[in-house]
């Protein structure tokens, strides 16, 4: 069989065999890492087929309410099984590729570092420094130019599958607990009525 783009089957089940030891809950489809293993040959199969030849497209993402600290909620966004397993396959293909672009002080999201790593980093620069900067920026990740974004990624990346899938992943829409689909707006479309 033909492929319009080459990954191989392994990644496909080393991907799986993270997702898996990671947990989390279900997705929209309401499949537990458990079932989707049951089903492990096809459900695999299936998530190599579409991806090799560039059909597969991400259902939406489960919104779940979690609670603020300062009060509110936030909305966090719940991949299904199968495509968190499709994420983890593009996650280690590019974070070879990307990993050595970025700042040595950034802890966020990077393998072998954590949240305890950049607090030892301030407790140790606290020693050599009378000021700090704090800041945050609200909803950060909810206003990022997708466009933006896609140009970075194209820049150290030139995987065709990998980039049409990081794509398909900005547009893919949340479910919300009622079932309505909520579409991803872009910073660069915010304006337009």
């Amino acid at each position: 069989m033909t492929k319009s783009f080459d990954i191989p089957k392994m990644l496909v089940w080393k991907a799986f065999q993270r997702v898996k030891a990671n947990g989390g809950s279900a997705g929209i489809d309401r499949e537990s890492i458990e079932e989707f293993e049951q089903k492990i040959g096809d459900n695999l199969y299936k998530r190599w087929n579409r991806m090799g030849s560039g059909s597969y497209f991400p259902p939406p993402v489960k919104a779940v309410p979690i609670p603020k600290k300062s009060g509110g909620t936030r909305l966090l966004g719940v991949p299904t099984v199968a495509d968190r397993v499709a994420q983890t396959v593009v996650k280690m293909v590019l974070e070879p590729v990307l990993e050595p672009v970025f700042d040595r002080d950034s802890f966020g999201y990077r393998p072998g570092r954590s949240a305890l790593d950049a607090v030892e980093l301030v407790r140790r620069r606290s020693w050599n420094y009378d000021w700090v900067v704090e800041f945050d920026i609200k909803g950060l990740f909810d206003n990022i130019d997708h466009e933006l974004l896609l140009r970075a990624v194209r820049r150290h990346c030139r995987t065709a599958w990998l980039l049409l899938s990081i794509e398909r992943w900005l547009k893919a829409p949340m479910q919300t607990q009622d079932g309505m689909l909520v579409a991803v707006i872009e910073v660069s479309r915010k304006g337009e009525s």
